[in-house]
């Protein structure tokens, strides 16, 4: 079992915490106030199964995760997260890349769990969907509850909710009406009938409304008038009142959401006031940037997938990038991830001699729910790949043997940890940085500094310390008078690494060896 680090702290440990997820609880706290609701404080997260999960849906639930563990400490109160799928919606388009799509298309605006599992494997399309976001969110551990959209219409759960908006009809339409276009204000209803002679969700006005005994007249798509009763799954509500009508019937008490829903929430917010509750807590967070700084897109795919993230670094890192500047737009592309990467475990690092507010406000407490690991790697991420770098691979025995040289007294289990950082440093390798290796030739001036770093690094010897080293190499630029002695560092990283950045110096001959970085720079010096 690993050793974790279990710390207690105190209500005014909790209050002086300074971190967003705690001012988040905080402003729920405030929300709470108002309402004045008794029993468990209920988060949300939405999710929508026209396809498979993906990192955003990691990044909402932990995000959420975080607010909810923050504020349990600051009350004391107990607490549920609803993963809710919006499977009950048409399906608007065959999504690609799913196998015999063209059999899908007698499907369209049918309700998602209505349409044929392509894959085969599971009751319908949503379902298929249902179950990875399910198994993708128990990988994890998150401590959620999954509701489906479906069954709560189809149960008579949302029965109640749509008779509601009925009665505040006119209300609902006056927040909508105002942001739709003339053609589709003529069209527009709240609640969308599903037609009874085909299945699918219905976009058509209602032609009666009739709150008292909870019923809609509307025109089916064979010309039929149909009146219905609302409940039992008849109709669903669309969009906005969707999500407003969710928040009323489940007592949603918070949940956060993407700046591109800013305006859905601002509608939502009026909508399940006119229903006569109180709008949950929440924020808008950015959405995440490619390497050129252009929105992700699913459908461009100019981003990263979750388990391109996990092949290279840990569930973890993911959650700390997560947890970084979530109101703030970020890059999120492959080169992200050492940094990220090394900055878990500077953070893991730092917790064991922090108490209090200091603690609670340390990334790790909020990614590992309170209960940060208590052991670290002998080298970070960083070092691994320069390691990798230099001996050309990830054979771990190897790496082992370079590693025991500079933490003689790591441990088994901090050895343990260095495995699974040597298996994603040895694919960061193989996939960005071997292909990217472009040696070049020195100058008479960097084959002078590099023929006298060699020389000392050879004096010295392996028994020299990390100063040792780091001066030698300063040593060596300044005996042949560079002007910028950053200029004298990229040129012994393009000549002898292969690339314009590289590792510091001084803890690499440490780990690498002095003998073993001299002939690395000697090797550099013979090529042509």
């Amino acid at each position: 079992m690993t050793a974790l680090q279990i710390k207690n702290f105190t209500a005014d440990d909790a209050a002086a915490a300074k971190t967003w997820p705690f001012q988040e609880a905080k402003a729920l706290i405030k929300r709470l106030e108002r309402v004045k609701k008794d029993g468990p404080v209920v988060f949300e997260t939405g999710y929508g199964p026209s396809g498979p999960p993906h990192i955003g849906t990691f990044g909402e639930v932990a995000r959420t995760t975080m607010v909810r563990r923050a504020f349990e400490v600051l009350t004391g109160r107990e607490t549920r997260l609803i993963a809710f799928s919006d499977d009950m919606d048409g399906m608007r388009k065959v999504p690609p890349h799913v196998p015999n799509g063209e059999k899908l298309s007698e499907y369209l605006q049918k309700p998602l769990t209505d349409v044929p599992d392509p894959w085969g494997s599971h009751e319908s399309f949503a379902h298929h969907n249902n179950a990875k976001l399910r198994s993708f969110l128990d990988e994890f551990g998150f401590d959620y509850e999954f509701v489906s959209s479906t069954d709560c219409y189809r149960s008579g759960k949302f029965d109640d909710t749509l008779i509601r908006v009925l009665e505040r009809y006119d209300a609902v339409m006056d927040i909508i009406l105002p942001t739709l276009g003339e053609e589709r204000r003529a069209s527009y209803s709240p609640i969308l009938p599903v037609s009874p002679s085909t299945g699918r969700v219905l976009y058509v006005p209602m032609l009666e409304i009739d709150a008292d005994k909870g019923e809609v007249v509307f025109e089916d798509e064979n010309g039929e008038k149909v009146r219905t009763f609302v409940g039992g799954g008849a109709t669903k509500l669309q969009w906005k009142a969707d999500w407003a009508g969710r928040w009323f019937a489940l007592g949603v008490d918070y949940e956060m959401s993407g700046e591109d829903l800013t305006e859905s929430v601002r509608l939502s917010n009026r909508i399940v006031k006119a229903l006569g509750a109180e709008p949950p807590a929440g924020f808008n967070y950015q959405l995440f940037l490619d390497e050129e700084g252009k929105k992700i897109s699913k459908t461009k795919g100019n981003g990263i997938a979750i388990e391109e993230w996990l092949t290279y670094a840990s569930p973890q890192s993911l959650a700390l990038y997560m947890f970084q500047n979530p109101k703030a737009a970020k890059k999120l592309y492959f080169d992200v991830i050492p940094k990220v990467a090394d900055e878990y475990w500077s953070h893991l690092e730092k917790y064991e001699g922090q108490e209090g507010a200091k603690a609670l406000d340390n990334p790790v407490w909020h990614i590992h729910e309170g209960k940060p690991p208590a052991v670290m790697p002998p080298v970070n991420f960083a070092m691994l790949l320069n390691l990798v770098n230099a001996t050309g691979g990830a054979d771990e025995e190897v790496l082992r043997g370079f590693i025991r040289k500079y933490r003689p007294k790591a441990s088994e289990a901090e050895f343990a940890e260095t495995a699974e950082l040597i298996k994603f440093a040895g694919r960061f390798f193989e996939a960005f940085i071997k292909p990217n290796k472009k040696y070049r030739a020195p100058s008479d001036k960097e084959r002078a500094a590099l023929g006298t770093l060699s020389t000392s690094l050879k004096k010295i010897g392996d028994g020299g310390s990390e100063d040792d080293y780091q001066t030698a190499v300063f040593d060596a630029g300044k005996a042949q008078e560079f002007e910028n002695i950053r200029d004298w560092f990229k040129g012994l990283y393009e000549v002898v690494f292969g690339q314009e950045q590289g590792p510091r110096m001084g803890p690499f001959v440490k780990i690498y060896g002095a003998a073993a970085a001299a002939a690395l720079i000697d090797d550099a010096l013979a090529r042509e």
